[in-house]
């Protein structure tokens, strides 16, 4: 079991109607996802299923079941709950949630990775680690002869192999076209051997355990060889003229376009100017008229699209004669007057007679009116066949345009194959569909279209779609893409017709299951041939068997969909681990770092992130390729000198990488996977560089090849998961990983080489580079040469490459010894910025130099003394950790230690104070020119800011370059406490300490120890915080823990005191000296009326808004003594029977307002029943500021009286009434009031009990509003009117009275009513009185 801070929990808040099937969730196996409630879901009955199968269980796609709500508090709190998987299992799951049983709210799928394995001894093989190299399996020979072809992969470094298809290649030799998916092929068995899968699964094996290296292979599903022997016995398992008659015309088509092909070639159009020899454009545009005049009209297309008008026509004639009605029980659903014919015949389209009926009526059964409607059916018919006509002129004219452009490529394109003449070998154009049948007529093989037990056999061919809809099966009924022409075709292949499941075809499914089933037996993963071609559910169900056999099975796929969006719906749905990415799309060196940048790593100096956060978006992992065997020879597109350096720039990226066989050995031209069957050369480490069956370390940039390898698999395994790519100039880009636990770098400057050195000037002055730290060592340095020994000639029985280049390598050798680099001085940028300069004396194009770097001893001391101090918090600071021999004082007491002995006051200074607050003591909030002033001076500020920027690693922040540019903010913090008294100086002490560390190691890791100190000095003072608050916040859900963080958000202490002084008799009244007076004076914490207005000076305190929010800032956080002193000092303020609004210290009071006496008399009740004893606090002396409603303010002590006795004064004084002035009325304490408003009067209604009071022009409850606009003419005037019976009022008023009664008769309250006079006659209202 991992510790708790180290076991990484991820969360994904789930909202209502978001469904997130199209984007990717990765997650590694070890992990813990929790699904939560989101704003929008909470309050509702939710239930979660997925179909990630229990522990022991297999799993089953289409089987989910409903996951089990956990309440950490151990009750019912949809804050809190969370339902979790254990991720155990690689592979693609779903999830969704929803109301009940049925009703779907939103979902998603979440991808697993496999985890890998390697060596005898079961190494880990992290996916990042990996280094691939493709083989064209058929180029291997037999497989006696593999190991030693196959040595190449791993003495160049490599530790992953991908065969392309082992099996029985078809007629083409294309290594993707398979004859038979279930026969290892017989060409890997020399004569008298008998090779078999389980010959091939020793050797997967042996290298694994010996060589350290895995092995995955193709699955192909999209197609077969259209010689595949199972195929002519299962017609139905491909796309044909039975079970696919909508491609009947694009048949027709695509015989008369080969017969085009034999007339060319027998000369029928010499004369208009056409031979076999296609050499120039007018050749194109002969094609296109023939095309349009002799091969459209004699097929004539449209008629398998129109209807057969006079016969149509005639018999809708015959039924309006024999008076037939429409079936009305018929028409309902019917939409269209013509019906499709199903069997795609010329002219089998028909008409919907009862449609016909229902839309022609005849006025009667005259002869007249029966032929005015077969007039209106003509018109409408000959509209339709004229429509359907013109439909199929726009397909031929594509048709016609996809011809001639495809024509254009393969014989007068530069970069085009260049078949040569026309021939039946090489044809106009590739065939779309088998003919498995001798030659015949035209006109002949027409005529099958009659004979099903052939048609069956009229097989379509594979092939892709340029910018088509990878979620839409081309082949299927609505696609046009054959009639059209627009499919790139794959002329050696037949594509495979599923259907929705193995019911639609069994013998295919079964098949293919077989196939996959003998593929994930022997090989530790799989690449998905064709992926974004291959029908989802299809690949889903093919994969969901593989991983039956084998669990962590590694899937790699390359999908062309062009869009991140599309390919998530195939990665999420298919559980693919890396997606394959070219280097080779690249056109500069600046775009091949953007990719390096791209496809993995976080930035340099990147935010430590917590163990359990949410579930982020992410994209797909990479497989970053220096060249794909579907690539271009990159020689051939750039030079010889660049392989060596775009390979280093590829090996620097933190993701899987790898090659294609013949990269590393130069070979000068694209080895096809069609033509190519020549052999690999064998490894000899005493090869000659000359030779062609034979390989070594002096072959191409193999040495230099092994070094990045082995450089990538150490940097992957050891945590160098951060990146920084430089853009030195044009043509040289240095790639920087670096480790953020040892900080330790490996910096490669690689020299690309897009334009071959020979035929293009490159610049001699490169710029020096200042590399931050102490360089280590260079690890290794390499230069492409010419050693003029011979130029290429390609070999007749080996793949062999260019034997005039080879490499230069030096590895692990002092700067000093370097060949390609002069060391400058060490320079000091400020005073924790160390840097190298080096300057660059031989760093040709094809160049590469890889430097290790740590930082500087001073500095890589100071960041070993910070990660062991922060090891406190967290065991993911313990590597790299060194303590410090003399740390300190500070420093020596745990911070938690320090924290224990904050009060809660002490924690609103700490956490938060606004910028009002911090000014009132002659400070503010830090502002950061340019960009603003954090809300809070506090930890909370800070930590509000940081916890976006820590999320998106955005180190561009203004936040973070302030931290880099300076130590400004640091010594705030810190200084700001210090500048206390106590605890709090002793905190800031701590951080003090901290942030000497932190102020001299190298500037670019300034944001993210930063955060790291600020975080645990925050979530160290939130537990302290927590442990000082009453039990029910200490077991309460986050949600209550954050809503009590606003009681120490309100709740504080001001330079002034905001409460009148309490009796002296109370026990436990803070007491500090004054900032001002010198003097020694309460300190009561208040509770500040709003943020940022209302916090400091006079306008602080307001009773309506402290006793409105008194019970759950304090009362239910179990601060019981601090609401004590506040319920006691507005008791002392009381006049007119009323507590103030604004309480002014008590000397400044307004007294208008008529509910907040009887909210502070409900914060007495909730006291009372709420505190320990709280009874007692009717007792308590309470020091009256005002005896009389005209007295001036007495001093501390000076008239003191039990609470009970105010309380009995307030009902008393609302008995007798209400009515007084305010003092000072006028602008000076309201400028928008108008004077009537300043008249206050409050009564019993003694029929009702009820408390009225107000006028027209004051606000005397919480809505207070005053209207301020002379313009709109409210000046003066209240937004909402309250004059009469509150509501609230009344509400409040009968719990007094109620709450009162019960104490008088506990014996807690000496009085038993109050005195009413009326009529000159004086009545005691008792209980049972319908008065107040």
């Amino acid at each position: 079991m991992l510790p708790q801070d180290l076991k990484q929990i991820r969360v994904l808040l789930l909202n209502d109607k978001e469904n997130l099937e199209r984007t990717l969730f990765r997650l590694d196996q070890g992990f813990e996802l929790q699904f939560r409630l989101g704003p929008s879901l909470q309050g509702r009955i939710v239930t979660v299923h997925t179909n990630y199968p229990l522990d022991g269980q297999a799993f089953k796609r289409n089987t989910f079941r409903a996951l089990t709500w956990n309440n950490p508090t151990g009750r019912e709190d949809d804050s809190d709950k969370f339902c979790c998987l254990d991720i155990k299992i690689a592979g693609s799951y779903q999830y969704f949630f929803g109301f009940g049983d049925t009703e779907k709210s939103g979902g998603g799928y979440i991808v697993i990775n496999p985890i890998l394995h390697v060596g005898s001894e079961n190494r880990l093989l992290p996916l990042d680690c990996i280094t691939i190299q493709t083989y064209l399996s058929k180029c291997l020979g037999y497989l006696d002869d593999w190991p030693a072809r196959l040595q190449v992969a791993k003495e160049s470094g490599y530790n992953m192999i991908h065969f392309t298809p082992l099996q029985t290649l078809g007629e083409s030799r294309s290594c993707y076209s398979l004859a038979d998916q279930l026969t290892f092929s017989p060409e890997f068995s020399p004569d008298g051997q008998n090779y078999s899968w389980g010959d091939v699964g020793a050797l997967v094996e042996r290298l694994k355990e010996e060589w350290n290296i895995l092995c995955i292979t193709d699955v192909v599903y999209n197609h077969t060889a259209a010689n595949s022997m199972w195929i002519r016995d299962h017609p139905e398992c491909g796309y044909n003229l039975v079970n696919s008659p909508h491609l009947r015309p694009a048949w027709v088509l695509d015989r008369a376009i080969w017969h085009l092909t034999t007339w060319i070639v027998d000369g029928k159009y010499k004369d208009i100017g056409l031979s076999a020899y296609l050499t120039n454009e007018n050749h194109l545009n002969v094609i296109r008229s023939v095309l349009w005049q002799d091969v459209y009209p004699r097929i004539k297309l449209w008629e398998f699209y129109q209807v057969k008008v006079d016969s149509a026509v005639e018999q809708f004639r015959n039924l309006l004669r024999n008076g037939v009605k429409p079936d009305l029980s018929k028409t309902g659903g019917t939409k269209a007057l013509i019906i499709q014919d199903p069997g795609w015949r010329r002219y089998g389209n028909r008409v919907d007679m009862n449609f016909a009926l229902k839309t022609f009526v005849p006025h009667s059964c005259s002869p007249q009116d029966i032929e005015q409607c077969c007039h209106l059916l003509r018109q409408k018919l000959n509209q339709f066949n004229e429509e359907q006509h013109n439909i199929v002129h726009q397909h031929q004219e594509q048709g016609a345009n996809c011809i001639v452009g495809n024509v254009m490529y393969e014989r007068l394109a530069d970069h085009g194959p260049k078949l040569g003449p026309v021939s039946k070998k090489d044809p106009l154009v590739t065939r779309y569909f088998t003919f498995p049948f001798q030659g015949m007529t035209l006109e002949q093989e027409l005529q099958m279209l009659d004979e099903p037990d052939k048609t069956c056999h009229f097989h379509a061919h594979n092939g892709w779609v340029m910018g088509d809809d990878p979620l839409r099966n081309f082949a299927e009924p609505g696609s046009n893409v054959y009639i059209r022409r627009e499919l790139i075709c794959w002329g050696d292949s037949v594509k495979l017709r599923y259907g929705k499941g193995p019911e639609d075809c069994p013998y295919l499914w079964a098949h293919m299951k077989k196939y996959t089933e003998i593929t994930a037996k022997y090989f530790h993963g799989v690449r998905l041939d064709n992926c974004h071609s291959t029908p989802l559910h299809v690949a889903e169900f093919m994969l969901d068997v593989a991983r039956a056999v084998c669990p962590n099975l590694y899937v790699v796929a390359e999908l062309f969909t062009g869009s991140e969006e599309l390919d998530n719906i195939f990665v999420t749905k298919l559980g693919i681990t890396s997606l394959i990415r070219e280097a080779m799309s690249a056109g500069d060196s600046h775009e091949e770092g953007r990719l390096v940048y791209r496809y993995g790593g976080e930035p340099v100096g990147a935010f430590v992130q917590p163990s359990l956060r949410p579930l982020v978006p992410c994209i797909a992992h990479a497989m970053f390729l220096d060249v794909t065997h579907d690539n271009e020879c990159p020689i051939q597109l750039r030079s010889a000198f660049d392989s060596l350096p775009s390979s280093a720039l590829v090996s620097m990226a933190c993701c899987a990488t790898g090659s294609t066989r013949g990269y590393d050995e130069l070979v000068p031209h694209q080895i096809s996977v069609v033509k190519e069957e020549r052999f690999y050369p064998k490894w000899n480490p005493s090869a000659s560089m000359t030779s062609t069956s034979e390989v070594g370390p002096q072959t191409g940039i193999i040495a230099g090849k092994l070094a990045l390898n082995k450089l990538h698999q150490e940097l992957a395994a050891q945590g160098f998961i951060q990146v920084y790519v430089d853009q030195v100039d044009p043509d040289i880009v240095a790639i920087t990983r670096h480790c953020p636990s040892t900080h330790q770098s490996v910096v490669a400057v690689c020299r690309t080489s897009f334009k071959n050195p020979k035929t293009h000037e490159y610049t001699t002055n490169v710029p020096p580079m200042f590399i931050p730290g102490k360089i280590e060592e260079v690890v290794f340095e390499a230069r492409t040469v010419d050693r003029h020994s011979g130029s290429f000639r390609k070999d007749d029985n080996y793949i062999n490459g260019m034997p005039e280049y080879s490499v230069q390598i030096k590895e692990h050798i002092p700067l000093q010894e370097s060949s390609l680099v002069n060391q400058g001085g060490v320079t000091s940028k400020g005073r924790s910025e160390f840097v190298q300069e080096i300057s660059f004396t031989r760093l040709t194009p094809g160049s590469v130099i890889a430097f290790r770097v740590s930082l500087d001893p001073k500095a890589q001391k100071l960041v070993g003394a910070l990660r062991y101090f922060l090891s406190q918090f967290s065991l993911k600071y313990k590597k790299g950790s060194l303590p410090d021999e003399n740390p300190a004082e500070a420093l020596k007491m745990p911070l938690a230690q320090l924290m224990s002995k904050l009060t809660l006051a002490d924690m609103n200074v700490l956490i938060f104070r606004c910028d009002s607050e911090e000014q009132e003591e002659g400070g503010g909030c830090y502002n950061i020119p340019g960009w603003g002033t954090f809300k809070y001076a506090g930890l909370q500020g800070v930590m509000s800011v940081l916890a976006d920027i820590r999320a998106n690693n955005d180190l561009g922040h203004p936040v973070c370059s302030n931290l880099r540019q300076g130590d400004w903010l640091m010594d705030y913090i810190a200084n700001r406490l210090i500048h206390r008294e106590g605890p709090l100086a002793q905190v800031g002490q701590w951080l003090e300490a901290m942030f000497t560390y932190l102020k001299h190691i190298p500037r670019y890791l300034i944001p993210c120890y930063f955060d790291a100190i600020l975080v645990s000095t925050f979530t160290t003072a939130l537990d302290a915080t927590y442990k000082l608050m009453s039990s029910f916040i200490q077991s309460g859900s986050s949600f209550v823990r954050h809503l009590a963080l606003g009681s120490l958000q309100m709740c504080g202490v001001g330079r002034y005191p905001g409460l009148p002084s309490l009796s002296v008799k109370i026990a436990n009244v803070p007491y500090c000296v004054s900032s001002i007076t010198g003097q020694k004076e309460q300190c009561c914490v208040t509770v500040a009326a709003g943020l940022p207005h209302f916090c400091t000076g006079i306008f602080r305190c307001w009773g309506r808004d402290t006793f409105i929010a008194l019970r759950g800032l304090m009362l239910l956080t179990g601060r019981h003594t601090e609401a004590r002193n506040i319920i006691l000092a507005f008791a002392g303020t009381l006049r007119h029977g009323l507590i103030p609004n604004l309480l002014g210290e008590g000397r400044f009071a307004r007294y208008n307002c008529r509910d907040a006496v009887w909210w502070w008399l409900q914060c007495l009740q909730d006291y009372v029943s709420h505190v320990p004893q709280g009874c007692c606090i009717l007792q308590f002396p309470v020091t009256r500021m005002y005896p009389t409603d005209d007295s001036e303010p007495c001093t501390p002590g000076e008239v003191e009286q039990p609470l009970y006795d105010v309380i009995q004064e307030i009902l008393q004084r609302h008995l007798d009434g209400i009515s007084f002035r305010e003092r000072d009325a006028g602008p000076k304490i309201d400028m928008n009031m108008r004077d009537e408003g300043f008249n206050v009067a409050i009564y019993v209604d003694p029929a009702t009990g009820f408390v009225h009071g107000g006028n027209r022009f004051n606000c005397g409850t919480w809505m207070d509003k005053m209207g301020e606009s002379e313009r709109a003419r409210n000046k003066g005037i209240p937004a909402t009117p309250r004059d009469g019976a509150a509501v609230e009022i009344i509400g409040l008023s009968k719990s007094t009275i109620r709450w009162i009664l019960e104490l008088h008769a506990k014996g807690l309250f000496p009085y038993d009513g109050a005195k009413v006079h009326r009529n000159d006659a004086e009545e005691l209202r008792q209980e049972g009185h319908p008065v107040v």
